[in-house]
């Protein structure tokens, strides 16, 4: 498996037809962990073996999930599946932020917190488009230990990560102390 593999917006097995898109994500998150058969997806996602099959094979067809063993069991080949990459990037229009709609539908903001635990912050900083990059690769760097930890506990956590450029008026850099900017936005 890859570490990432790109889809183009036209690609995203959220806008085929006929595709349900939060089992179409569900399978691709629990085949993060490992390769799984359509027959145990069905069941830890307590959907239809006929849906969730449909679903695997237009992710396979989208080249986000790929056969990555076989195993003979009473005389059928019982495929297991996995994803293509570790982390799949979705192309996306240059005017739309990527899964913000997804976290919204998703983030169950109401839990208390002796329940539940969670955190927020939104930061600037103006820093050249080289450091840019490398608070990326770092940003998804924890995405991937993120998904890796053991799989325990009661409730379902998300985690959402960006970097973007931003339309807000900055001012010149203050000569005499360079970091009054960061610290003030």
């Amino acid at each position: 498996m890859s570490d990432v593999t790109t889809v183009p917006p036209d690609v995203d097995a959220g806008v085929v037809s006929g595709v349900d898109y939060e089992l179409a994500d569900e399978v691709r998150a629990d085949t993060s962990a490992r390769a799984m058969t359509v027959t145990e997806l069905a069941a830890r996602l307590r959907r239809p073996k006929g849906s969730v099959a449909y679903h695997v094979k237009v992710l396979v067809d989208a080249g986000l999930l790929q056969v990555v063993r076989t195993q003979k069991v009473r005389a059928i080949d019982e495929r297991y599946y996995g994803r293509t990459a570790r982390t799949i990037v979705f192309e996306h229009p240059s005017d739309e932020i990527p899964f913000l709609n997804d976290v919204l539908a998703e983030a169950d903001l109401q839990l208390p917190d002796e329940v539940a635990a969670g955190g927020f912050t939104y930061r600037h900083a103006r820093i050249p488009r080289e450091r840019v990059e490398e608070y990326v690769q770092r940003l998804f760097e924890i995405t991937l230990e993120f998904i890796a930890e053991p799989r325990e506990g009661d409730i379902e956590y998300g985690l959402y990560v960006g970097m973007f450029p931003t339309n807000r008026r900055i001012g010149p850099v203050d000569s005499d102390n360079p970091q009054l900017d960061a610290v003030t936005s």
